[in-house]
């Protein structure tokens, strides 16, 4: 009986991608988004959460949902019950008013709103601080946020919270 020789071929381990390739992977990806994402979020698909900050209910923030067509936004609501917590950032962000009367101080400047304005934070150097007030305990004070991902990172943007906000310092004290 003729003896066979064999050749054991060793196969191959998974191939590291090149960033050359992720890019186009990333591409891909995020052109598969823009195909399929939710174009339409509704509100009850979304939780309200405390934060150091505010009640906030996130429709569009990245690291939280990866189901909607667009990717660099944030947008947010915010419930204000009596006031936020109080934080700096360069701004550059919009607040559109959707119901209540209240207050934002920015810098240590009170600037009054109600229902149908918009807030504008200004983008500053050294960041802007600003906390916002319900004018009206007890009735709804709520609003928009709008803060475009490139924009705000192009910024080079850092957030300091100064002050927490009475629904966080309640939560932590309770847990």
């Amino acid at each position: 009986m003729a003896e066979r020789e064999r050749e054991r071929v060793r196969e191959r381990g998974p191939r590291e991608e090149s960033p050359y390739e992720q890019l186009f992977e990333s591409r891909e990806a995020f052109q598969e988004r823009q195909r399929t994402g939710k174009v339409v979020i509704r509100r009850e698909e979304r939780e309200f959460e405390v934060n150091r900050q505010a009640l906030n209910l996130w429709f569009l923030n990245p690291l939280a949902y990866k189901d909607t067509c667009l990717n660099d936004w944030l947008l947010f609501l915010n419930d204000i019950k009596t006031h936020s917590g109080r934080h700096r950032h360069q701004g550059g962000l919009a607040l559109f008013v959707l119901e209540g009367k209240g207050y934002t101080v920015v810098d240590g400047v009170r600037c009054d709103w109600e229902a149908g304005d918009l807030i504008l934070l200004p983008v500053k150097e050294n960041g802007v601080e600003h906390q916002h007030f319900n004018s009206e305990p007890g009735k709804p004070c709520m609003w928009l946020a709008f803060i475009n991902l490139p924009i705000w990172e192009w910024g080079a943007a850092e957030m300091v919270q100064t002050e927490l906000s009475p629904e966080w310092m309640a939560q932590q004290k309770n847990a």
